[in-house]
């Protein structure tokens, strides 16, 4: 009998909860915070395959620490990154890459489903390890990854695929 079975979770996901949980830190409401949480990692994932996407002009040091989250009606920066929006056809905004759009629906089928019944458990988890992390971390793209991401993807890892059920 064919069952599914929980797959290993993996930097990909790690990334996008990690990323996920740093959006909803810095104000962004949790079902936006899992799109851009989806949307950087496969934004990351394709970049370490050697897709280069043309960078935004970057913003100002004082803007963003005047408003870490920013906003047009095409554009949103978290910080000093920046990614695509859209809406969807009830005027609800998400994140688009590549011509496809991080819904929270795609959030969960990507990433939560690999934790199984763990995942509630992991969310919490980085929810607590990214808020040990000041603002000037968090809106830092360089910090970010460094700081928080590398330092704890392999751990996480290992820690939520051995939780998941």
């Amino acid at each position: 009998m064919w069952g599914t079975s929980i797959m290993a979770v993996g930097r990909f996901q790690v990334m996008a909860v990690l990323q996920a949980a740093r959006a909803l830190v810095l104000g962004v409401p949790e079902p936006l915070a899992k799109s851009w949480g989806l949307n950087r990692a496969i934004f990351y994932a394709a970049a370490k395959r050697g897709f280069r996407a043309k960078e935004p002009p970057p913003r100002r040091v004082c803007d963003i620490k005047a408003e870490p989250v920013a906003e047009t009606p095409e554009f949103f920066h978290l910080g000093n990154e920046m990614a695509l929006k859209t809406k969807d056809s009830e005027g609800t905004e998400w994140f688009i890459i590549g011509g496809k759009v991080q819904t929270e629906q795609e959030f969960a089928r990507q990433i939560e489903s690999r934790f199984g019944e763990g995942f509630a458990q992991a969310w919490e988890e980085a929810l607590q390890l990214v808020r040990q992390f000041d603002q000037k971390i968090l809106i830092s793209q360089h910090g970010f990854f460094s700081k928080v991401y590398k330092p704890n993807r392999d751990l996480l890892a290992a820690k939520w695929t051995a939780a998941a059920k």
